[in-house]
């Protein structure tokens, strides 16, 4: 009777025994998921951000990449006096009532470009394309027009008072009667780009 009773609670510290390694072993199992599966989500994380800052920097470079015509600017009311300007695509930008004193925007294509209100005084814009621009009420005193093509421009109002206008080229410019019989006692030469003459461009 005592060697059965001594089996039965061998038998039952055994189950115990066994019970608890296997509780043990589901626990190890269960934590080892969990680290398996939190590493791999921080794994996922890191390569999310990654992709994340890739796209950003990509985008980044792409505006970079954008040739300055492509990158509309507003200039409107900006003190600009003396600014460097000269061999650029501007036909997007726009520099209504801008302070251009004595600015440099020679050889530039400024087609369609709103200079309303602008003051160019001492300006220089030799060279430069102001096909189709908006000069109403701008001040041009004393600039230095020499072969710029301003054909179509808008100039009602326009101050051309000692401005350099050798080679430029004012076909259907509009302008005051008044100015037009002062440029017209200035006009000389012909554009080299349209080869017009400027007192023609002028109907003097």
């Amino acid at each position: 009777m005592g060697t059965l009773l001594w089996g039965i609670v061998a038998d039952v510290k055994t189950s115990a025994s066994l019970g608890w390694i296997t509780v043990v072993k589901m626990i190890s199992v269960q934590s080892s998921v969990v680290q398996r599966t939190a590493g791999e989500l921080r794994m996922q994380a890191q390569h999310r951000w990654k992709g994340a800052i890739a796209l950003v920097a990509a985008v980044w470079f792409s505006f970079l990449a954008l040739p300055l015509s492509a990158v509309a600017l507003d200039y409107n009311r900006e003190n600009l006096v003396n600014s460097n300007f000269s061999n650029r695509v501007l036909t997007a930008d726009s520099f209504t009532k801008a302070n251009l004193r004595q600015s440099n925007l020679s050889q530039s294509d400024l087609t369609g470009v709103s200079f309303f209100g602008a003051n160019l005084e001492e300006a220089n814009l030799e060279g430069a394309n102001l096909t189709n621009a908006t000069l109403d009420s701008a001040r041009l005193v004393y600039a230095n027009l020499t072969n710029a093509v301003l054909v179509g421009a808008f100039a009602q109002n326009a101050r051309f008072d000692g401005a350099t206008i050798t080679g430029a080229d004012f076909t259907n410019v509009l302008l005051r009667l008044d100015v037009q019989d002062k440029l017209c006692k200035v006009a000389t030469g012909t554009n080299p780009n349209t080869g017009r003459n400027t007192r023609d461009t002028l109907d003097c």
